[in-house]
């Protein structure tokens, strides 16, 4: 920004030395306890070289991913190893997609379409190759933005998750609970859950609409509104037997009423906090002493998972989503915004439960 104040010249040369895109860039931070608004992304118009250098390849955007754990970056410290804060006045990133335009890489053809965990927040790019995977569109029926979401992190954290930390056993007959069920994760967690063995699949989501969806497409047995209803007692109705395995999506109050009716020996699987994301606490966020007491007493099991530890099974778990998805055994739900111009408020929304499915915005066609 520096440069504009320094008088035109230099930019007036770039502009003629580059091409012109479009990026969003991190306008302001919520504050450690704040509300993210739209605002707190700000559009701007910038250049990029027109050659691209050997080992690089200029990709034309075509979708990006908006996702709770944003919510960390957008903090001065993410409290978090593995997650690097954005930076005031600097493109964002996160999981996108997009076109190959031209490329000096050999793993990398005009044409191709490709993936990274930090594509950045612009029309087009240039980008490193290591940092791309190349995507196989007959993978997911053509439906590129499923690698965004079921066929990509959102999917393996589903998956790796129930795997590695549900402790699913088929003819068991477990129960299995699903808070914030008809976000990108829980929508899939709780079919994944089903397809892995368990027996009775009951989600938590804040509208009825939500609640249906998840009951008449997604095969939940029973969905209950926690904004409406009173989450202990349809959970005893809805899950007689106890829950044995609880896949937590939002932690918070609903977490400690589904936690004091887990059973003996049962297990957490600790993904995401989102009602606590707005707050200044440690992750993950301790119980309150009583629902401690519990989850002790009973043996019940709540490590954190991080999916990132489990890339060495990342090929044969994405190969088992795209599998699932081509036999219409996972039903995938997305929220589509249109618009680079329109993250921000996708990303107000996604944290709103505005969305339903995985939250995408669709940069270009």
């Amino acid at each position: 920004m520096g440069e504009e104040r320094q008088g035109g010249t230099r930019c007036e040369i770039a502009a003629k030395a580059g091409m012109i895109i479009e990026r969003v860039v991190l306008n302001s931070r919520p504050g450690k306890n704040g509300v993210p608004v739209a605002e707190n992304f700000r559009l701007e118009q910038s250049t990029i070289p027109d050659t691209v250098q050997e080992g690089q390849v200029r990709v034309r955007t075509l979708y990006l991913s908006v996702d709770p754990y944003m919510r960390c970056r957008m903090n001065e410290d993410t409290g978090s190893d593995y997650l690097l804060p954005w930076q005031l006045s600097e493109v964002a990133d996160g999981g996108g997609i997009g076109v190959v335009e031209e490329s000096k890489n050999n793993n990398f053809a005009k044409g191709d379409y490709v993936t990274s965990f930090n594509w950045p927040w612009q029309t087009v790019a240039i980008l490193d190759g290591s940092l791309l995977q190349k995507l196989v569109p007959q993978l997911v029926n053509g439906c590129l933005s499923y690698f965004l979401g079921a066929a990509g992190i959102t999917g393996l954290t589903a998956l790796l998750g129930i795997r590695e930390k549900g402790h699913v056993t088929v003819g068991a007959n477990q129960t299995m609970v699903v808070s914030g069920a008809a976000g990108a994760c829980g929508s899939l967690a709780g079919q994944i859950g089903r397809l892995e063995g368990c027996s009775r699949v009951v989600g938590i989501a804040g509208t009825d609409e939500k609640c249906s969806i998840l009951v008449s497409e997604m095969g939940f047995d029973a969905a209950i509104n926690y904004k409406k209803e009173n989450v202990a007692e349809q959970l005893r109705k809805l899950c007689p037997g106890g829950v044995d395995v609880y896949f937590d999506n939002v932690g918070g109050d609903i977490s400690d009423t589904v936690i004091s009716q887990m059973n003996q020996n049962s297990h957490i699987i600790l993904c995401g906090q989102i009602s606590q994301y707005n707050k200044d606490v440690p992750y993950p966020p301790p119980l309150p002493p009583d629902i401690e007491k519990i989850q002790k007493e009973r043996n019940i099991t709540r490590e954190r998972f991080l999916v990132l530890n489990y890339m060495d099974k990342q090929e044969a778990s994405v190969l088992q989503l795209c599998q699932w998805i081509q036999e219409g055994k996972l039903k995938v739900r997305e929220t589509v915004i249109k618009g680079l111009a329109n993250i921000g408020a996708a990303f107000q929304s996604m944290m709103n439960g505005g969305n339903i499915g995985k939250q995408i915005v669709s940069v270009s066609k």
